[in-house]
C-alpha cells in the first residue's frame, strides 16, 4: 500500500519550568536551544562513558514545556537518568505512555500537526494529538508493514536494532540526533572523539537460514545450541526480510 497508519505505544516525558529547555539542553547530544515551538529532533541520552541510556525526540510544546517521547520501556530509566543530574534545576517531569498513530507513505506527504519522524524526508510522520484527523484517504495497515517500512527506511529501534551496551556511532543516526557545536553534555567526550578522529565502531554481521515454520518467538540454534536471548530478534528480523523479498 502507498500509505498507511498504525497505532504505536510511546513513553513519554513531559518537561515543564523556567530551566526546562537550559537543562534538557545540557543533557542531551542535541541542540534544544534552537527550537522553536511545534519543532522537534531526536538525541541521544547518554551515559557519562558515552553509551546510550535511550534515543528519544524532543519537542518544543511552549518556550517552558517540552515533550519527550521513545520507544515504550524506556521511559522510566530516562527519568531517572534526567533526575541524576537535575539539582537546583527550575523544572518539573511526568511520565505517561501513550498510543500515538504513526502514517507511513512511499511518497513525501504533509500531516498538518504530526511530527516529522525517522529521516524527515516526509515519508513519516507521528500523530500524538488525539484531534489530528487522517480522513478516509489512509487506510490501517499491519505491524509487520511498519516493520517492512521501517527496515526500507534503514531507521533503528531502540530496544531492538540499539541496546544500552552500544555508542551513538553504531546506530548509523549520528547525523539526526547529535550537534557538534552545541557545547557539552555527559558522554560527549566519547561521541567528539571518534568523530573527530574518524573512527568506526566493528561491526557484526549474522546470516541465519530461516525455515518456513520459523515465526516471532522461535529458537535460534546454532551448533545444536539454542540461542534464546537472541531469538526473537533474529527470527524478526527474518519474518521482515521474507516479507520485503515476497515484495519485489
Amino acid at each position: 500500500m502507498s500509505a498507511f497508519h498504525v497505532t504505536i505505544e510511546r513513553d513519554v516525558i513531559t518537561v515543564t519550568g523556567s530551566d526546562a529547555k537550559s537543562y534538557l539542553h545540557s543533557q542531551v547530544s542535541n541542540d534544544v536551544n534552537s527550537l522553536e515551538i511545534g519543532d522537534s529532533r531526536y538525541a541521544f541520552l547518554l551515559q557519562p562513558t558515552g553509551k546510550i541510556d535511550v534515543v528519544l525526540r524532543i519537542t518544543c510544546a511552549t518556550h517552558d514545556r517540552y515533550v519527550l517521547d521513545m520507544e515504550p520501556g524506556f521511559g522510566e530509566a530516562a527519568l531517572a537518568r534526567l533526575n541524576r543530574f537535575k539539582i537546583r534545576v527550575r523544572a518539573e517531569m511526568e511520565l505517561s505512555g501513550q498510543v500515538w498513530r504513526a502514517i507511513r507513505s512511499t511518497e513525501p506527504v504533509r500531516i498538518d500537526g504530526a511530527l516529522r519522524t525517522w529521516s524527515g524526508d516526509g515519508r513519516a510522520w507521528d500523530v500524538f494529538a488525539p484531534n489530528v484527523g487522517l480522513g478516509d484517504s489512509i487506510p490501517l495497515g499491519a505491524a509487520l508493514d511498519y516493520d517492512a517500512f521501517r527496515l526500507e527506511c534503514g531507521w533503528p529501534l531502540m530496544g531492538l536494532d540499539i541496546t544500552t551496551d552500544m555508542v551513538p556511532a553504531e546506530t548509523g543516526i549520528v547525523e539526526h540526533a547529535v550537534s557538534f557545536t552545541k557545547g557539552c553534555y555527559p558522554g560527549q567526550e566519547l561521541v567528539e572523539r571518534m568523530d573527530s578522529r574518524n573512527a568506526t565502531p566493528p561491526r557484526q554481521l549474522r546470516v541465519i537460514e530461516r525455515t518456513p515454520e520459523m515465526e516471532v518467538g522461535s529458537p535460534v540454534v546454532r551448533d545444536g545450541r539454542s540461542e534464546e536471548h537472541t531469538s526473537e530478534l533474529q527470527s524478526r528480523l527474518h519474518l521482515v526480510c521474507r516479507l520485503l523479498l515476497e515484495k519485489k
